[in-house]
């Protein structure tokens, strides 16, 4: 039985990177710089965050517990990449937004709390109980150390973009500027080419279905967000850097 639902939830893992990526080139998600009316009832970003991405830490963390495969050291290699995003994500970012007005519709919360569910179970699942792959044998394997690196240096470049960003805004501000430094140098979205970096690192370094179908919704959830953005820069900054692309340095 749970083989089926596992395979289920996979096959609507991917069909849900399909279907994001035309659609959110057309309509943004509302959190944010795109925050609007129309979307239902809001809570506080910072709350936002929190509930919404904390499934993640805590149903991967539970396939980790109860997992037949987690005792050998790539597995808790695998098991720090993950809650290293995802402690940052919802817990230490959301307490550093500065702006205290910022709100998030609570159906964009829900969709994402879903998501986040399913997809620590799918990985957490695949890699603790699932898979054999995770041996000792494994952390020699060029799949792993060169997904481990990637997953690195995506790490890094999300962390210090976000940093960037947040050194902008004095606490209780709201306002944006033009962010500069590091690959803003280059491109408007360093925090999401490092989130979809750290995701393809991980797809690598797993080697597996739910690893890939992970990799592809981040960046067909991203790409899209990441070209509004852009677009958004350039028109509320007239003297926004004309030789900034999107997301990729020199490309798009």
């Amino acid at each position: 039985m749970e083989q089926t639902v596992y395979r289920v939830l996979l096959i609507l893992s991917f069909l849900m990177a399909v279907a994001c990526l035309p659609s959110l080139f057309f309509v943004s998600a509302p959190y944010g710089r795109h925050t609007r009316k129309g979307w239902g009832a809001v809570i506080s970003d910072r709350v936002g965050w929190i509930v919404m991405e904390s499934p993640a830490v805590l149903v991967f963390a539970l396939c980790f517990a109860y997992g037949r495969r987690h005792a050998s050291v790539a597995a808790v290699v695998l098991f720090a990449m993950w809650e290293t995003h995802y402690i940052h994500r919802a817990f230490i970012y959301p307490l550093g937004i500065r702006s205290r007005e910022g709100k998030m519709p609570i159906s964009v919360v829900a969709m994402a709390l879903l998501f986040n569910v399913m997809n620590g179970y799918l990985n957490g699942r695949w890699v603790f109980s699932l898979s054999s792959n995770y041996t000792e044998k494994w952390l020699l394997d060029p799949r792993f150390w060169s997904g481990f690196a990637i997953f690195v240096a995506g790490y890094l470049i999300n962390r210090h973009a976000d940093q960037v960003l947040r050194s902008l805004r004095k606490p209780g501000e709201s306002t944006y500027s033009i962010p500069y430094g590091g690959l803003y140098r280059w491109i408007s979205c360093p925090n999401y080419l490092g989130e979809i970096l750290e995701w393809v690192g991980w797809a690598v370094a797993t080697w597996s279905l739910p690893g890939l179908a992970f990799a592809v919704w981040t960046a067909a959830n991203l790409a899209p967000r990441a070209w509004t953005n852009h677009r958004w820069y350039q028109e509320r900054f007239p003297d926004y850097p004309a030789e900034r692309k999107a997301l990729v340095p020199g490309v798009w």
